[in-house]
């Protein structure tokens, strides 16, 4: 598990390192596992119009905390669809079956927070690697348990189907 950390972390806008995403997107990857002993992991999300953030999954380990910055973002939660305009806030249990994108027609930037915290920044360069076609989402399966994300095939959440 985690140990307590003793140290504040400080990571200043121009010095998180940036995945872009081909609808206009992009992981701005905040505080990974290790920057915070394990305690959370941080990145912002934004999505372009109508963009899907993340394919059906659950966390086993963690809580995932949404914040709405701007935008209107779409929440698939345990299989009811919600939509969070900006400033909602969105809390996932371990366990629960959640997707996540920008509602139609709109953009969404996005806080997210993993708590305990995992190391997953890797996963958010695979993740930009498949969105640009340089790599297969079959990649990220045989890493699931790693990354504490176990994907839920063939579970439809919108009506453009779904996206890593």
């Amino acid at each position: 598990m985690s140990s307590r950390h003793s140290e504040a972390l400080v990571v200043p806008a121009a010095t998180a390192e940036i995945v872009h995403l081909p609808h206009g997107g992009a992981f701005h990857l905040l505080a990974d596992a290790v920057d915070t002993g394990g305690e959370v992991s941080a990145n912002r999300l934004t999505l372009g119009t109508g963009a899907d953030g993340a394919a059906p999954h659950y966390h086993a380990l963690s809580s995932e905390l949404f914040y709405v910055l701007a935008g209107t973002a779409e929440f698939f939660l345990d299989g009811t669809l919600t939509t969070a305009p900006a400033g909602s806030l969105v809390v996932v249990p371990p366990g629960m079956a959640h997707a996540f994108g920008a509602a139609p027609g709109s953009t969404t930037d996005l806080l997210i927070v993993l708590a305990p915290g995992t190391q997953r920044f890797e996963y958010f360069r695979q993740l930009g690697r498949i969105q640009h076609g340089h790599a297969d989402f079959d990649s990220l399966l045989p890493e699931q348990q790693r990354y504490d994300v176990h994907f839920l095939p063939a579970t439809p959440w919108r009506r453009s189907g779904t996206h890593p």
